[in-house]
């Protein structure tokens, strides 16, 4: 749990102590509680999951607790101990929650990056560029590299490059490696 302010830690820890299913631990904890009033960066460390309780957070704000694990955005004002407890659960479980208001900023967010960032840069959200996921789909086809460039007109060398490149950009070991990365996200 994370907090600037003494006393709502204090309230937290009194609510959240002996509830069934919640063990409360300073490191280490498969989901963190943060409350947030001022100063959201010095609250967060990269989580794996992160349950945020704040009033109205500002895009920067959003992206930064989106990188530090943000699972559930929890308004102040429907910061219940029942509600704190099934955002913790769901957090628990991967379930992600945001306010509508929050969601239609973020959704709109992506589509910005993806159409200033990503899309002249030949990405897509999935971090994978077109030609990368063709490739990649092929190859999870049993394609072999001549097969592949071939099939997509390219030279065995781009192909090559294709995968190394994908390859070292995403720490992946092999071509297997590559394909099961893709099926394992949903990316082929």
């Amino acid at each position: 749990m994370r907090t600037s302010d003494p006393i709502i830690r204090a309230g937290l820890l009194g609510e959240l102590r002996n509830k069934p299913g919640i063990e409360l631990r300073e490191d280490g904890a498969d989901v963190v509680v943060a409350v947030a009033e001022t100063g959201l960066r010095e609250l967060l460390t990269s989580s794996t999951r992160l349950v945020l309780v704040a009033d109205q957070l500002r895009q920067a704000e959003l992206w930064t607790a989106i990188e530090h694990g943000l699972t559930v955005l929890l308004p102040r004002a429907e910061a219940t101990t029942a509600r704190v407890l099934r955002a913790i659960n769901d957090a628990y479980r991967g379930h992600a929650a945001l306010p509508p208001e929050q969601l239609g900023r973020l959704l709109r967010a992506l589509s910005q990056l993806n159409e200033q960032v990503l899309a002249p840069r030949d990405l897509t959200l999935s971090g994978l560029s077109h030609r990368e996921t063709d490739v990649l789909r092929l190859l999870a086809e049993g394609l072999d590299t001549s097969e592949i460039a071939t099939t997509l007109a390219y030279s065995e060398r781009t192909v090559k490059n294709i995968l190394h490149g994908m390859l070292t950009r995403l720490g992946l070991n092999n071509r297997v490696h590559a394909v099961a990365h893709g099926i394992r996200n949903g990316l082929i």
